[in-house]
């Protein structure tokens, strides 16, 4: 199993493509896997000359679980949180982007372009703030700033996020549970199949079913806070991406990464909401490709000379 010891902890991971093509380093979202990256996306960006690195966050998949950590409520941490009060948190997201770097060090990678979604967003501009040497470029995907005002995810969804599970889940739960989930929050495209959700709902449980580890890193989303001041400290290539029908992160937190982050590019897809639906990955590959290779062009160039 491709294990690395990686900032004190076992983190997952995958590699594909030639080990001296440039690094593209995948970063998954709140309690999602790295088998979400559909494989026609990680084999178009492979094809295009990179070398794709994806792995599985800390408490998630088949990294490293803190089990036992103390993990308070979501509830409770919100209201802590308006009314700038101290709560437990196992760890935060610059915690998660120190993982990061300590993968590329264990894999020798000195810079990445990094391409976060969501969650994996938030960790990435992190790495981009504080780590700007080991990030040659930015694709924030479907995330946040997280500052004050923005509008947060549909009542319907929260409550969902929110609603307490059973103290003992069944797989077939855990799968029709999950599959509910990626249906409400994913664009209706008619290319993905009917069996889709529950496919990836039935492997991710397979694979490494960790509610509570979902939880801890929801509460280290809820604890990061704002990060306005930190993406006004990025200075690498950013490209933003976001779909117009997002229900749990709207619009509107994307534009507003883009208006924060200086020379930022904003690119709006209309098919798609919070996912990476089928019949827009070739597009998100060429959004990419295209972005990382203006940044990636000059590097040779100057290595050469």
């Amino acid at each position: 199993m491709p294990t690395l010891k990686a900032n004190g902890i076992d983190l997952y991971y995958e590699a594909k493509g030639a080990d001296d093509a440039p690094a593209i380093l995948l970063v998954m979202g709140l309690g999602t896997q790295m088998i979400a990256w559909p494989e026609r996306f990680v084999d178009g960006l492979v094809a295009a000359g990179y070398r794709v690195i994806q792995f599985d966050n800390r408490d998630i998949g088949k990294s490293t679980r803190l089990d036992g950590a103390f993990a308070v409520h979501p509830i409770r941490a919100i209201v802590s949180s308006r009314l700038r009060l101290r709560w437990p948190v196992a760890y935060r997201l610059s915690d998660m982007a120190k993982d990061a770097v300590a993968l590329l060090d264990a894999l020798n990678v000195p810079a990445a372009h990094v391409v976060g979604v969501s969650m994996g967003g938030m960790i990435a501009q992190h790495l981009a703030a504080t780590h700007a040497d080991r990030v040659l470029s930015l694709t924030s995907i479907m995330s946040s700033s997280g500052a004050p005002g923005l509008p947060g995810a549909a009542k319907d969804l929260t409550k969902r996020l929110l609603a307490r599970r059973p103290a003992k889940i069944t797989r077939d739960i855990a799968v029709v549970g999950g599959a509910e989930m990626l249906r409400a929050i994913a664009y209706p495209d008619p290319a993905r199949p009917d069996s889709a959700f529950a496919d990836m709902a039935g492997r991710a449980f397979d694979r490494g079913y960790n509610p509570m580890g979902v939880r801890r890193q929801l509460l280290a989303i809820i604890a990061d806070g704002s990060r306005a001041a930190l993406l006004d400290k990025i200075r690498v290539p950013t490209l933003v991406v976001h779909g117009s029908a997002d229900r749990l992160v709207p619009l509107a937190n994307g534009e507003d990464v883009a208006r924060r982050v200086m020379g930022a590019r904003m690119e709006v897809i209309d098919a798609m909401a919070h996912d990476l639906p089928p019949s827009q990955v070739d597009r998100m590959v060429t959004l990419i490709v295209d972005h990382v290779g203006g940044v990636a062009a000059p590097a040779r160039e100057a290595a050469a000379a």
